[in-house]
């Protein structure tokens, strides 16, 4: 009876081969978290940060916010909330996790000085700031429920708070077009909001150019049309900026 053949044995270039194949289909391990961090992120994270410490000192020292619209920063501390859940049950680094509790707590000190300070509140502009933010936090949310990574608690919520962010800013641009003239600081903090959001859409293209697999859509799409908000504004600042001028934003 003849022997059964043999199985033959793998070349090593078979197994290599197979080795590379294999790879290849795996999704790239996700970056750590210094890995993320790049001079666009940081410059757009300090630029953030600077905004609001600008309109903190402004609050504080001139006992006003007169021409701050509380709509807005009502809108950024339902923002910062609803992003920072993972706070309560997860860690990514230590830069990150004070940066997130600086966020909600500086916005929530703002709202605090502008409904309940004995002094400031009483300089708030109420009846220019009408703007009715309901009309931009249900059609987020609806959107968060509809288009998501993930149809989950936390991440509906994370993803409202990107939708959110990007038009958080339109009570504060509506009032300040009712009031014409802006003073210097608050128009260095609005534009100062721009600038961190146009400086983290250079660190997505750089996330994307150095990262294999990074694709952020919800986020990219939306940090593009917050920017665009901001256009109009940017070319009144840099020209009343290039003539010398007050501020003042057309009707």
């Amino acid at each position: 009876v003849p022997a059964a053949p043999r199985p033959r044995a793998h070349t090593r270039g078979e197994a290599a081969s197979r080795e590379a194949r294999e790879s290849a289909e795996r999704p790239p391990p996700p970056p750590p978290p210094l890995a993320m961090m790049n001079i666009f992120r940081l410059m757009g994270d300090m630029t953030h940060l600077m905004s609001i410490v600008m309109l903190l000192l402004k609050i504080h020292a001139t006992r006003s916010c007169a021409g701050i619209s509380l709509k807005t920063q009502e809108l950024y501390a339902l923002v910062f909330m609803t992003r920072y859940l993972d706070l309560l049950y997860s860690f990514i680094s230590l830069y990150n996790t004070c940066m997130k509790l600086i966020f909600l707590g500086t916005a929530f000190t703002i709202v605090w000085y502008m409904r309940a300070h004995k002094v400031v509140s009483q300089t708030y502009d109420k009846d220019q700031d009408t703007f009715r933010y309901l009309f931009i936090i249900v059609p987020c949310g609806v959107l968060a429920l509809l288009i998501n990574h993930e149809f989950s608690f936390t991440e509906v919520l994370w993803t409202f708070s990107i939708y959110l962010e990007a038009v958080a800013i339109l009570p504060q641009l509506v009032l300040l077009q009712r009031t014409k003239n802006v003073d210097n600081l608050t128009g260095n903090y609005v534009f100062a909001l721009g600038a961190y959001r146009g400086l983290y859409l250079l660190n997505w293209v750089y996330r994307y150019m150095t990262e294999p697999g990074y694709k952020q859509w919800i986020v990219w799409i939306s940090g593009a049309v917050q920017t665009a908000i901001y256009c109009d504004f940017f070319y009144y600042y840099l020209l009343s900026w290039k003539n010398n001028e007050r501020l003042s934003l057309p009707a």
